[in-house]
């Protein structure tokens, strides 16, 4: 499949910002399963590419004039494949997944929960695809109700969040149970709601001869070819697609809009609507 993808992230500041810099990780990246046949990121300042230690494409813009707004616009088009599960291990060892971190550490009610779902017999996809459907029932999916510092815990404890609470939570009861997970950002076609276009999910280690699984916990699937991988990481931390600071500016208003589309034709008249 082809998804025709625009991103566009606007910050206005109420006072002039005199230096400010920001780490963009808005380019796919280069796994197996896809593939961006063509990309462009525009933004004011200068930018310098590299690779971080999880294998993600990352920009760091600095932007060190006056400036009151930053316009951050990315789009391109990327094709993607079906396959549910890839082999590549990436620049980090599986192993490098399993150490919790402060939005993915476990409480005891968390690991009473993952042991539910998680200890028996039966096959290791089959008990991680079990619990991705218990931890898509325990959490209800809501907006406003959680913030990007809330602890999967915290999320399990309250039954409510979004999708990058539900990949915390899945990636945290997998690491409380010895199984490496890491937290996934990108895009996802959804047609029938286009407002969730900018997703999370997270990924799951099968071992060495099935490599990793995607789950997407949110739409209660394996990830496929509606999905663009842009950033893996320990957890949203390691992969916001913008995270950065500044000097100066006093408040912040922030507006993005996100256009994920099958053709040139229905992603333009998704930014008409």
């Amino acid at each position: 499949m082809q998804l025709h993808i625009r991103h566009e992230t606007i910050y206005q500041y109420e006072e002039p910002v005199k230096y400010s810099i920001q780490t963009l990780r808005l380019t796919p990246r280069r796994d197996a399963g896809q593939h961006a046949m063509s990309w462009r990121v525009s933004t004011p300042g200068r930018r310098m590419e590299q690779t971080d230690a999880y294998g993600n494409i990352t920009h760091l813009l600095t932007y060190e004039e006056p400036h009151r707004e930053i316009s951050v616009i990315v789009q391109g088009v990327v094709e993607t494949g079906t396959s549910e599960t890839f082999a590549d291990e990436g620049p980090l060892a599986p192993l490098a997944y399993l150490a919790p971190t402060p939005l993915t550490r476990p409480d005891p009610e968390l690991r009473t929960f993952a042991s539910r779902y998680l200890v028996g017999d039966a096959s290791l996809r089959t008990r991680v695809e079990r619990l991705a459907d218990a931890l898509h029932k325990a959490i209800q999916y809501r907006r406003g109700v959680t913030v990007v510092t809330d602890a999967a815990a915290t999320v399990l404890a309250r039954g409510e969040g979004v999708c990058q609470d539900h990949a915390h939570a899945f990636v945290a009861c997998c690491r409380s149970a010895g199984i490496p997970s890491r937290y996934v950002s990108g895009y996802v076609y959804s047609p029938d709601a286009p407002e969730v276009a900018s997703h999370a999910w997270a990924d799951v280690w099968l071992g060495p001869n099935n490599g990793w699984m995607s789950l997407d916990i949110t739409h209660r699937q394996t990830v496929g070819e509606r999905h663009c991988r842009l950033a893996v990481g320990r957890d949203y931390l390691d992969a916001a697609p913008v995270r950065g600071v500044r000097q100066g500016g006093g408040g912040e208003s922030m507006q993005v809009a996100v256009f994920v589309a099958t053709s040139p034709q229905q992603q333009q008249q998704q930014q008409q609507q």
